[in-house]
């Protein structure tokens, strides 16, 4: 079956390679998105494991590509996390309230990343 498929939707190119190295490192296959409309194609053409979202994005935000990713007959049922560096009290309930299946805080922790994405994949 090979590894999981992680699509990684992060428009800051630094934050995009640092965390598809440490997933690669961590066993798992990459897809990359540098916004939500390319987040959308992706997911609908290679359906990943799951989805990792920059809640910011430039042409439309992470809420609003959960939505439409949650509409989509191909895409509903992946699990798709939010990643964001909004840390105020209240806003990881927020966010799975807005229909995200967890929330990774950023700046991701390299040492414990691949190991979170396994847990949220129900492998860890």
């Amino acid at each position: 079956m090979g590894d999981p498929v992680i699509l990684v939707v992060e428009d800051n190119e630094r934050s995009l390679k640092l965390a598809c190295d440490v997933l690669r490192l961590g066993g798992f296959t990459t897809l990359e998105a540098r916004s939500g409309a390319e987040a959308l194609e992706q997911a609908i053409a290679h359906q990943p494991a799951l989805v990792l979202m920059d809640v910011q994005l430039p042409d439309m935000d992470g809420v609003t590509a959960l939505a439409r990713l949650r509409d989509h007959e191909r895409t509903q049922v992946i699990p798709v996390v939010a990643v964001t560096a909004f840390a105020m009290k209240g806003d990881r309930e927020r966010l799975l309230e807005q229909g995200f299946d967890g929330y990774v805080a950023k700046p991701i922790d390299v040492r414990t990343f691949a190991g979170d994405v396994q847990a949220l994949l129900g492998r860890g």
